[in-house]
C-alpha cells in the first residue's frame, strides 16, 4: 500500500529563507500546526522534507519546505487527510465491513498498519492510513474480500494463527527510514535494529562498529520508561522474529555493512578510551551499550556476548 502524509495550518513565518533558513523539527511541526506525532509521520511518509543539520543534530526543515507545504491545494485539510490514521473500529467503518473481518484482513497482511500504541493494559493497538484503506475498499479486485465466506487458503492461515501487522508494520517502517537517509552507516543501523544484540554480535564481531550502529540505531516509538514491561513489548515488536524474515534481515545487514565500509571505516579512539563523538540526540541506545559505559573493548564485547547467550538461554 502507499501512504501519503500532509497538514499544516498557521500564519506565514517570521523569518524569511535569508536569515533562517531551517528550523528545528519541533519548531516546524508548530508552524504547520500539527501534533508531534502527524509531523513525525509526515516525515515518515515522504510529506514532509527534512535535511541533515550541518552541526551534527536533529535533522532540520527548510523554511523552504515550510512554504512548499503551505502552498499545497487545500492546504491544511488536505494534508490531514494524508496523514489520518485510523484504529480497527474506525477502519472497518470505512472499508464497510466488521470489525471482525477487518482484523481477519489485518492478520493477513492484506492492510498494513503504520503506526502502534500500546492502551493502558499494555494491548497493543495498531493503526492504519484512512488513505490505504479507501484505496483498498475501492479497488473492484479486493471485492471477494470484503464481503462473503473468507477463502478456505486464508481460514486455514488464519486457523494456524497467522498474524503478519507486527511483521509488516516493521517492513514498511523499515522501508520508510531507509528512503529518509543516504548515509551508509544509518542506512546499516535501521536494519541491525530489526535484529536482537546477540545476532547483531555475529555478524557484526568489531565492537567499535556494533558502538556505531548502535549510536546511529533508529529512535524507538516512546512506550514506558528503559526496561519497563511496555518497553519491553515494545522492543520485542520491533525486533525480526520469524526464521524467514530474520534470514532476510540478516542478509540485507551483510550488504549494508559490506556498503558502508567501502564509503568509510566506522569511528575509532586514537589510543583507548571511548570515540570523542558525542551520541546523537536523535537517535536511542541500547542498554547494553549503556551498561558498559559506551564502546566497549574486546574484552568486554565477549563478556557481552556471554552475558546475552545466558539470557538468551534462560528465556528471558
Amino acid at each position: 500500500m502507499t501512504g501519503n502524509t500532509l497538514t499544516t495550518s498557521a500564519a506565514a513565518p517570521a523569518h524569511t529563507p535569508s536569515d533562517r533558513p531551517s528550523v528545528t523539527q519541533s519548531r516546524a511541526a508548530r508552524e504547520l500546526a500539527l501534533k508531534r506525532s502527524e509531523f513525525e509521520l509526515a516525515v515518515l511518509l515522504g510529506r514532509i522534507r527534512t535535511a541533515p543539520d550541518e552541526a551534527g543534530g536533529r535533522r532540520r526543515v527548510t523554511v523552504e519546505e515550510i512554504e512548499r507545504v503551505r502552498a499545497a491545494e487545500g492546504f491544511p485539510d488536505s494534508l490531514r487527510q494524508q496523514i489520518r490514521v485510523v484504529g480497527t473500529t474506525e477502519g472497518a467503518e470505512l472499508m464497510g465491513i466488521s470489525s471482525a473481518r477487518f482484523t481477519k484482513l489485518a492478520r493477513l497482511g492484506l492492510v498494513v498498519p503504520v503506526k502502534f500504541y500500546l492502551n493502558r493494559y499494555r494491548a497493543v493497538v495498531w493503526l492504519y492510513l484512512a488513505e490505504d484503506l479507501r484505496q483498498f475498499a475501492e479497488d473492484t479486485a479486493n471485492a471477494p474480500l470484503l464481503s462473503g465466506r473468507v477463502a478456505t487458503t486464508l481460514r486455514e492461515q488464519l486457523t494456524e494463527g497467522v498474524d503478519l501487522r507486527a511483521r509488516n508494520w516493521r517492513g514498511r517502517n523499515t522501508g520508510f527510514l531507509l528512503r529518509g537517509t543516504e548515509d551508509t552507516w544509518e542506512r546499516a543501523a535501521v536494519v541491525a535494529s530489526l535484529l536482537d544484540p546477540l545476532q547483531v554480535a555475529e555478524l557484526v564481531p568489531d565492537p567499535y562498529e556494533r558502538s556505531y550502529l548502535n549510536r546511529l540505531r533508529p529512535r524507538a516509538p516512546g512506550h514506558g520508561a528503559p526496561d519497563s514491561p511496555a518497553a519491553q513489548l515494545t522492543e520485542r515488536i520491533m525486533t525480526a522474529d520469524d526464521p524467514d524474515e530474520i534470514q532476510w534481515v540478516r542478509a540485507n545487514l551483510s550488504l549494508a555493512l559490506a556498503e558502508a565500509r567501502q564509503d568509510r571505516p566506522a569511528p575509532r579512539p586514537a589510543s583507548g578510551g571511548g570515540i570523542p563523538v558525542p551520541r546523537s540526540p536523535e537517535h536511542g541506545a541500547s542498554p547494553a551499550c549503556d551498561e558498559l559505559g559506551g564502546l566497549p573493548d574486546a574484552r568486554q564485547s565477549r563478556g557481552l556476548l556471554r552475558w546475552m547467550r545466558r539470557k538468551r538461554a534462560a528465556g528471558t
